[in-house]
């Protein structure tokens, strides 16, 4: 009996081998080995010239800037440029944000082809007028930099939906709002563009609090400045 049940199991160990392995070594072969359900449809959009994940298309605005200038994904067609959601009295993450912001900027400055929208998430307080000032304050000194500001819900859309980056309204934090630290990267065809990982998934979006995020976002900029 235990002869039989040996031969049963190698030919069980067999048939996987023969049926499994070879679909096992494709995966590792094309990097999808580590995907999961959540991560298949991004991670087969292929990757650009610079090795970088196209997600998809931004999503549609139109809003207003520091200048009382409307702005929307047209003022940004044929530039590289980043996204990020703040107001000007948060007390937390944005000061850090800000001023990594800040960095970037000067990187850059001089280059046309390079900008930033910063899109607060408190318009009810942040006008044009209060978003000029913030921008003499923080040293915003690209024309292509623009602090926009609109419809609250039209803003929160665009965040929640529309990037899936989160922001919303807590009154039990201080400053009343709540927003994620991450940085958006679009490139010059609207395309919303991200590194993968180190297990080969895209990262989506990078972490504008910490150090690493912003050099990685600092490089990948380069990348597709010359894409």
């Amino acid at each position: 009996m235990k002869n039989k049940s040996y031969i049963g199991l190698s030919f069980i160990v067999l048939v996987f081998g023969i049926i499994f392995i070879p679909r096992i070594i494709s995966r590792i072969k094309s990097d999808t080995v580590v995907q999961g359900d959540r991560l298949d449809a991004i991670s087969n959009h292929k990757d650009g010239e610079t090795g970088l994940v196209k997600i998809g298309p931004a999503p549609k605005f139109e809003l207003t800037d520091q200048n009382e200038t409307k702005v929307n994904n047209n003022t940004y067609l044929g530039k590289v440029y980043l996204v990020e959601f703040f107001f000007t009295t948060c007390p937390s993450i944005c000061p850090v944000m800000n001023k990594n912001m800040v960095g970037i900027q000067n990187e850059f400055f001089g280059n046309p082809n390079f900008g930033i929208a910063s899109i607060s998430i408190d318009p009810e307080h942040d006008s044009s007028k209060v978003l000029k000032e913030h921008a003499k304050t923080l040293g915003v000194k690209s024309s292509n930099w623009h602090l926009l500001t609109g419809d609250k819900d039209y803003i929160f859309n665009i965040a929640n939906k529309g990037f899936n980056l989160y922001a919303g309204e807590n009154k039990n934090v201080k400053g009343g709002f709540e927003h994620s630290g991450l940085f958006a990267l679009i490139d010059k065809k609207g395309n919303i563009r991200c590194r993968r990982d180190d297990f080969g998934n895209p990262i989506l979006y990078y972490d504008g609090l910490d150090k690493k995020g912003v050099k990685a976002i600092t490089q990948d900029i380069k990348k597709l400045l010359n894409e």
